[in-house]
């Protein structure tokens, strides 16, 4: 690893208030050097005052970080109240909006930076040198195993492989690095290239059949993070998990 990389950690945020003060604390307890760590963050269809909080910190922020980039972009979908974020039926929706927000703060939010650490606003424990441990891997996309419990089963389910059959609880015994065909996006590192290349987050179901397409090309869907999972195969490039490297998200 150069010396000389460079980190943006890119985080969507919606109602994240009650979270906010455990984000910035572990942020500030990376290891990785400050003067080469940026930060962007992107709040959407809050109706808490996420907005406000984030601008009330941005000044101390731009301190302690080389950059720092707030952006707001409203998408006007929110879950009926009584559902959980993960009711079935609206999974299409919720997950094309935040693929839509990941795209948005990924071009608005990456500068020059060698890497993006894709890192969600509710995980709440994680190595504070989870950058350079994620680095040290040598790999282009790179997943860290999100649980609920340290040795417990994974929180993260869109990081399977075998068509989402096996999780990365099923994978611990197979070693510290293993393949992915999928990938979440708790926290997940990027080379930044990649994305350059144009590697995104699909919020639309990535590889259905379009009726324009060969009649011999038929593909199953994926969406968002798993989306992302199935373009990086096409772009010739693999995702790997590390089923031994926990971090940890609460139960609400």
């Amino acid at each position: 690893m150069s010396h000389q990389e460079t980190v943006v950690i890119l985080t969507p945020m919606k109602d994240a208030t009650r979270q906010m003060a455990t984000y910035f604390d572990r942020l500030r307890a990376l290891t990785f050097p400050r003067e080469r760590l940026s930060l962007g963050i992107l709040e959407s269809d809050s109706s808490d005052s996420t907005w406000q909080r984030l601008q009330d910190a941005k000044a101390q922020l731009e301190r302690e970080f080389a950059r720092v980039r707030l952006l707001k972009r409203d998408f006007g979908f929110r879950m009926p109240q009584g559902l959980p974020r993960w009711a079935p039926q609206y999974q299409v929706a919720r997950r094309s909006v935040l693929a839509k927000s990941r795209n948005h703060l990924l071009f608005h939010g990456l500068d020059e930076e060698d890497w993006v650490l894709w890192l969600d606003s509710d995980v709440s424990e994680y190595p504070v040198d989870i950058i350079e441990r994620l680095l040290a891997v040598g790999k282009d996309i790179v997943h860290p195993h999100c649980v609920h419990e340290y040795g417990g089963e994974s929180f993260d389910l869109n990081a399977w492989r075998d068509h989402g059959r096996v999780h990365m609880h099923d994978l611990r015994r197979e070693g510290d690095l293993v393949r992915l065909d999928a990938v979440g996006g708790t926290m997940l590192l990027v080379r930044a290239d990649r994305h350059r290349d144009g590697l995104v987050f699909p919020a639309f179901p990535y590889g259905l059949r379009n009726p324009a397409i060969r009649p011999d090309n038929i593909w199953l869907g994926e969406l968002e993070t798993e989306g992302f999972g199935m373009m990086a195969a096409d772009l010739g490039v693999e995702c790997w998990g590390l089923p031994n490297l926990e971090i940890r998200h609460p139960r609400f």
